[in-house]
């Protein structure tokens, strides 16, 4: 009596368990297999219609209504997916399929090691509900030493998807970068496109969440996959085939309703990103402009600017989180207690069936471990739906940033092709019939050729169609500097730009040496990341100079002609490395930039007000050192002291118009 009152106690408490595990297990489960058939179902769509027309990214990227496409888990997502996946796994033969491998293979063997755990489990329970010590100690033991295998498995698994995460990021993060650095795209993406927003936020945040995100969804997928099949056969051999059937159909219909009700995660994912590139923005504005804004005494209206770009992140979050509230609760609901009362009635059928022939002869503690063990299988299926569910969740959020990197990968790829987008500056007809000017980026033609720049009727414009001058044509052979004057905003910099090839050309012919064979240097110079030496030679390394021939010596004579010499004496060595950034002054940094020239000496070189902070005499030596080194000059400067330097002028009115003629005795006196 005592014993069937122990067993009796413990019964209740199984059930109460069994209760409990119904609630827990459910909780995510609802949505998971038909989310998983109707995405099989979407993705061989896509195969399909991809296979008919050639095509490897999905046409139409952008709708009629000239937005862009919506985050969603559908055809685009996957088309969009296998595409950045052949970037991740370049090869059939890599390490990453390796790692991938490594994971399927410690997913089924995490999969057996459960099932033994819960038939193991169960007969430990059992031996002690039997008070069998014989028995107690067998499966104790057995327990005991599966142990190792069991922490091998689980931590291989780990450290297989921790690998795989950080093989994905750098092939994805390494491709990207590729194309971001050709030639001058970056320059392009943040001067010339205005399609995407806060790059950097792209290259780095978003493409470690996506590779952290395809990595989990892998996982997600493929053991509860396995599980599913595996407790399915173990179930319907326990409790028969209707309990676990009744149980899938219940998560088909609930699953549909609940997927479609996460739509709006996908397009609230890339609105988030958005709003956060938006705030690191503002944050890195200011600490890159700090200087200036002290000097306006401007933090007042810095800290109204960056409250109201964060606002806009926090009035989205409250809208994201209250989302996900109601979505919590209808999940709660749907897939969590009307799921309890579907487990409670699949659990209890065969048990409640006096005419079930599985237990016409079982005893009361054969009826319990049974119960038990079919309970415990029941609850791990469970669970498996349920990492199937959150693996639907993270495909949703998935599908953001899916969207995020393809039209960062669209946008590079049009970059290099030498296509942009941007809002051009609207004419009306009249103007635009008067001018007669159609403006189409990259219809200009350059020709490559030394010693020479010749502008033969090109219209310099803006990128974004502002006219500067209707029809510029002027001839510069190598030898003759030329001072480029006129008026703010006048085409002073458009002109230097077009020259380097950072803007396109929208008509017209231009002849100039090749890109190397151009040097510009601005008014507030760039000092590079690295070393004394690395300063003067940028953007070359020191390998480079070696193949160049050009020994420590003569950079030191460079440094010397530019009145630098004791910054090599102060810091002991060309291999120190400073910010030097700070560690310059102003007028320092531009005569490093002049030795930087010296250097590299170009065929022309660009001088934008580049001595500005130097005095007159270094000044005099600078140019006298450049005509006799061959360097044609292309100087911008208020200094009447320059005039004499330069056989011509370029004078831009900022009204359309300009003018280019020699600079004779007149025009000396003139301006001095």
């Amino acid at each position: 009596m005592e014993c069937s009152g122990l067993i009796d106690r413990n019964s209740a408490g199984n059930m109460a368990a069994v209760s409990k595990y119904l609630t827990a297990k459910n909780s995510s489960i609802a949505g998971g297999v038909l989310l998983l058939l109707y995405l099989i179902k979407q993705r061989r769509r896509s195969v399909k219609l991809n296979g008919k027309n050639g095509l490897t990214e999905p046409q139409g990227n952008h709708n009629k209504d000239g937005k862009k496409d919506r985050a969603a888990v559908d055809k685009v997502f996957f088309a969009r997916i296998c595409r950045i996946m052949r970037i991740m796994v370049p090869r059939v033969f890599c390490k990453e399929t390796g790692y991938l491998i490594l994971i399927a293979a410690m997913l089924v063997a995490r999969t057996y090691c459960d099932v033994w755990m819960i038939q193991n489990g169960t007969m430990i329970e059992s031996a002690i509900i039997g008070r069998s010590t014989k028995d107690f100690r067998k499966f104790l033991f057995s327990f005991i030493k599966a142990m190792p295998f069991i922490a091998v498995v689980n931590n291989l698994l780990k450290l297989s998807l921790n690998k795989l995460k950080l093989c994905f990021r750098v092939r994805l993060t390494k491709h990207l970068y590729d194309e971001y650095l050709k030639g001058y795209t970056y320059y392009k993406m943040g001067n010339l496109d205005n399609r995407i927003a806060n790059a950097d936020q792209l290259l780095t945040q978003d493409v470690e969440k996506f590779c952290n995100s395809v990595v989990d969804l892998y996982s997600n997928l493929s053991k509860p996959l396995l599980d599913i099949t595996l407790y399915i056969f173990k179930l319907t051999t326990a409790i028969g085939a209707q309990g676990p059937a009744t149980m899938m159909a219940y998560l088909l219909v609930s699953g549909l309703f609940l997927t479609r009700l996460r739509r709006p995660i996908g397009k609230m994912t890339v609105t988030e990103q958005r709003y956060e590139g938006e705030y690191r923005f503002v944050n890195s504005r200011l600490i890159t402009n700090s200087e200036e804004v002290a000097f306006y005494n401007g933090n007042k209206r810095e800290k109204q600017t960056i409250h109201t770009t964060f606002q806009k992140l926090v009035d989205h979050l409250h809208k994201f989180i209250f989302f996900r509230f109601s979505m919590g609760f209808v999940d709660s609901v749907i897939a969590k207690y009307i799921a309890t009362v579907v487990g409670y009635l699949v659990v209890s059928r065969p048990f409640l069936d006096l005419s079930n022939p599985r237990h016409l002869n079982s005893t009361h503690t054969e009826l319990l471990e049974d119960y038990y063990q079919s309970g415990r299988m029941l609850l791990s299926m469970s669970q498996a739906l349920g990492r199937i569910v959150l693996a639907g969740r993270e495909m949703t959020r998935l599908s953001g940033f899916t969207a995020r990197i393809t039209e960062l990968m669209k946008v590079l790829k049009e970059l290099n092709s030498g296509k942009y987008e941007r809002t051009m500056v609207s004419q009306d007809k009249e103007t635009e019939a008067l001018d007669s000017i159609t403006l189409v980026p990259g219809s200009g033609v350059i020709i490559n050729a030394d010693n020479i720049i010749k502008f033969e009727h090109t219209p310099l414009a803006t990128p974004n169609g502002d006219i500067l001058i209707r029809d510029l044509s002027f001839e510069v052979m190598s030898g003759a500097n030329v001072l480029v004057c006129g008026p703010n905003g006048c085409g002073k910099s458009s002109l230097f730009r077009v020259l380097g090839e950072l803007w396109p050309l929208f008509g017209g012919r231009l002849t100039k040496p090749e890109r190397g064979k151009l040097f510009y240097v601005p008014q507030r110079p760039y000092m590079t990341l690295g070393s004394l030496r690395d300063q003067v030679i940028y953007p070359d390394t020191h390998e480079d100079q070696k193949k160049k021939g050009i020994s420590d010596e003569v950079l030191k004579e460079y440094l010397d002609n530019v009145q630098l010499g004791h910054i090599l004496g102060r810091e002991g060595s060309w291999d120190t490395v400073q910010d030097w950034m700070d560690v310059l002054s102003g007028g320092e940094k531009q005569r490093m930039a002049m030795a930087r020239l010296f250097y590299h000496k170009p065929q022309f070189a660009i001088l934008d007000e580049c001595t500005s902070a130097v005095s007159v005499d270094v000044e005099d030596y600078i140019y006298s050192h450049c005509r006799k080194v061959g360097i044609t000059l292309f100087t911008v400067s208020h200094r009447k002291s320059l005039w004499k330097h330069h056989e011509y002028y370029l004078h831009m009115d900022g009204r359309g118009s300009y003018e280019f003629k020699p600079i004779t005795e007149d025009t000396v006196e003139f301006g001095s």
